[in-house]
């Protein structure tokens, strides 16, 4: 019937490489002999600003500028609200038109993504960078007034936008606070998608003692997910309806003719119901009862996500200042993501 889309896939995005290193912590003889090297260091780049200054201090900033490789699963369940439908064919032309009253049951939208993220420390406590990406998605929606079936839509998706990440140390643990703006534009969309997301993560690192410039990271947080509310697009009938609607075509004609024969028209709700089925919905089914899957469906409505928590857990493998491998699963909450990343840094 439609395509809806939750991404972003960039929510999973962790803040940039060495959280660690703005963490107080004991160290061993080889580790402190490794911090009195940092504190002789002459820093002569551009980034990060103040970067002399943290050397001074002992602390083993990161390579200010970094590009990130993300492989990232996600699925969550939607809200879908506000309904409106329109009808597309070579003699007719319906505009949205407002059926809100269709009730949808659980929805859900799992996407597989690839993105690029570079970044750049500006300070060493502030990191901003950009998220370039393309990746798939399913979703699958239930409808369940006035009738009942379900439709599952696969489509491609774009994403590009930016983000900034703030990181400073609380005792032995480092705190991470990450922000991202995202624009998410799938096929059957008219306008990207807005996506908002807010980030908080804990964690602790262990550094190894015969090599300081290597350690390993975890940490626990929580994401919060935002989106633009409105959604317009449009769509072929034969990619919204499944195979089973068209199979059974004639239970489906039915179904439909038993629900709008069951409305009253002296019932004000059920009148305004019979004026929208008139409009859009029976044009609709009539083209089902024809089998004229080229019509092309127009839809908007208002949509969010199920719940816009949720909890991560990660752990990272810093190789060396060049190399870091990191993975970050979300468990608890209706949003299920598993991300896989490699980062390299340099110098600028």
């Amino acid at each position: 019937m439609i395509k809806y889309l939750l991404l972003i896939v960039t929510f999973i995005i962790l803040s940039s490489s060495l959280f660690s290193q703005y963490a107080s912590r004991k160290f061993s003889s080889k580790q402190q002999d490794y911090i009195d090297s940092i504190k002789q260091v002459e820093y002569n780049y551009i980034f990060p600003i103040w970067g002399q200054g943290a050397y001074k201090s002992g602390f083993d900033i990161p390579y200010p500028a970094g590009i990130m490789a993300n492989f990232i699963y996600l699925k969550q369940g939607l809200i879908l609200e506000d309904m409106q439908l329109g009808l597309k064919t070579d003699n007719v032309d319906i505009p949205l038109t407002d059926v809100s009253f269709i009730e949808f049951g659980e929805n859900t939208s799992t996407v597989w993504s690839t993105n690029v993220r570079p970044d750049l420390w500006i300070f060493p406590f502030l990191n901003v960078y950009g998220i370039f990406g393309y990746g798939q998605s399913n979703t699958l929606v239930n409808l369940e007034y006035p009738i009942t079936f379900q439709s599952s839509v696969d489509q491609n998706i774009r994403t590009a936008g930016f983000g900034v990440t703030g990181a400073f140390g609380l005792g032995p643990l480092w705190v991470a606070l990450d922000g991202s703006w995202t624009w998410n534009k799938p096929d059957l969309l008219e306008k990207p998608v807005l996506t908002k997301v807010f980030g908080v993560r804990v964690g602790h690192s262990i550094v190894f003692h015969n090599k300081p410039e290597s350690n390993i990271a975890v940490w626990v947080g929580g994401m919060r997910l935002r989106m633009a509310a409105e959604t317009v697009g449009e769509i072929q009938m034969y990619e919204a309806l499944p195979q089973d609607v068209w199979d059974r075509k004639d239970d489906f004609v039915q179904d439909y003719w038993n629900w709008y024969n069951g409305l009253d028209p002296l019932n004000p709700g059920d009148k305004l119901k019979i004026k929208a089925a008139d409009e859009i919905l029976t044009p609709i089914v009539d083209k089902v009862d024809a089998l004229d899957g080229d019509a092309i469906v127009r839809y908007g409505m208002n949509k969010r996500p199920a719940e816009e928590w949720n909890m991560v857990l990660g752990v990272q493998y810093q190789v060396n200042k060049r190399w870091i491998v990191r993975t970050e699963g979300g468990i608890i909450g209706d949003r299920k993501s598993l991300l896989l990343s490699f980062n390299y840094r340099f110098k600028v």
